[in-house]
């Protein structure tokens, strides 16, 4: 097991507003929030979405009487990427501490992160005041073009292209290195090449892919980008992995899918943030897993099935198998091959009718869940059905 090793996880990854449609339940509906865990055990967390809620219930839930402390980086100042700070449980223990870090805002002025804060929770528009947060805080401004350490880890920063500014972070840990560049218009010859040289050589690229190169060019001056201008820049900055984020709000799991198979046809090594949703950085090598799937009412079942897709390298596959254990959503299956995460399968379920014919269901499935070596030395596959 490698020394240093870096774990990235996704509690919100929808930008602009939550969504609670059942169409977007799979990649989820939960505004920006990211926590990245140091090799040391140091936590920091990226932007205070919705997301931020429920890493919050788990911090709480898992500390007791332990300190949590964590140091919390915003890119900016919309709603979208603050809104879970009120609903943060941590922050109402005055056993913990927090460090926040981001820009002075030319609209807020001094101490702009702070008023932010007060402002959530003023009245009318909360029911308990700033003084009910009883955790320790610490606010940090900082700006384009700064570089700072914190903890061993190296931070790096520069402006990107949004309405009323944001900052896009880079973080050079000693597992590997990770760039969070969220709400960024290309187009902007100066901002263009910020954002290339924040990403040079990135074993994780995590970019805005609100919108898809046709709805860019009706929202512009909106301050999002597209899935095509992040591979355009991972390619050009020698990035090793890119993370597809801020899915918009009516983009569906089934758009969200399309996406991801196009970007992955011009850069191999891209993912579609998805909530729940761990990296694990290891001496600059990523492993991707989807831990958490939304199972439904589940059963055991013998269904012999004929699965087709394609294998981590590339190479199609064709294979008989047994479903046995299957729900509403979706189902575990056991293969020979080993098909990559967040690429589609086409299963054929067959079963034997009552009057001895044979039938059967043609499905997709969307891989969710990868368990090497499980059962008689074949590939548990967890997958879901998306039709």
């Amino acid at each position: 097991m490698p020394e240093n090793v870096a774990k990235l996880s996704f509690w919100g990854v929808r930008g602009s507003t939550p969504t609670v449609d059942r169409s977007t339940w799979r990649y989820g509906g939960n505004t920006p929030c990211l926590q990245l865990e140091l090799p040391d055990g140091t936590q920091f967390i990226l932007d205070c979405g919705t997301g931020l809620r429920m890493l919050g219930k788990r911090w709480a839930a898992a500390a007791g009487d332990k300190l949590i402390e964590a140091h919390i980086f915003v890119t900016h100042y919309h709603w979208d990427h603050i809104q879970g700070i009120p609903f943060f449980a941590p922050l109402y223990s005055t056993r913990n501490k927090f460090h926040f870090y981001s820009f002075r805002s030319e609209f807020l002025g001094h101490d702009s992160l702070k008023r932010v804060f007060e402002a959530q929770m003023a009245y009318p528009y909360f029911p308990v005041d700033l003084s009910a947060m009883s955790a320790g805080r610490e606010f940090t401004e900082v700006a384009g073009s700064e570089a700072f350490e914190v903890r061993g880890t190296r931070i790096a920063t520069c402006w990107l292209n949004h309405p009323q500014g944001c900052l896009g972070y880079r973080f050079e840990t000693p597992a590997g290195t990770i760039v969070y560049a969220t709400d960024n218009e290309p187009g902007k010859p100066e901002l263009d090449r910020n954002l290339l040289k924040l990403a040079e050589g990135a074993d994780i690229f995590i970019n805005d892919a609100q919108y898809t190169p046709e709805q860019l060019a009706t929202h512009r001056g909106w301050g999002h980008s597209t899935w095509l201008e992040g591979v355009r820049v991972a390619k050009a900055a020698g990035v090793r992995n890119l993370v597809l984020f801020h899915h918009d709000p009516d983009s569906s799991d089934k758009v969200v899918d399309g996406i991801l198979r196009e970007a992955r046809d011009k850069f191999e090594n891209t993912w579609a943030a998805a909530e729940g949703m761990v990296l694990t950085l290891a001496d600059r090598k990523m492993d991707a897993a989807i831990p958490s799937v939304h199972e439904g009412l589940r059963r055991e079942a013998h269904f012999r099935a004929r699965v087709m897709g394609f294998t981590q390298d590339g190479q199609a596959f064709e294979e008989e198998t047994v479903i046995g254990n299957l729900s509403l959503h979706g189902a575990l299956i056991y293969l020979d091959h080993s098909p990559r995460l967040q690429s589609e399968l086409q299963v054929r379920i067959e079963n034997q009718g009552s009057n001895g014919d044979a039938k059967h269901l043609d499905l997709r499935g969307y891989v969710v869940r990868i368990e090497p070596g499980t059962k008689e030395n074949r590939v548990g596959v967890g997958i879901v059905f998306t039709e």
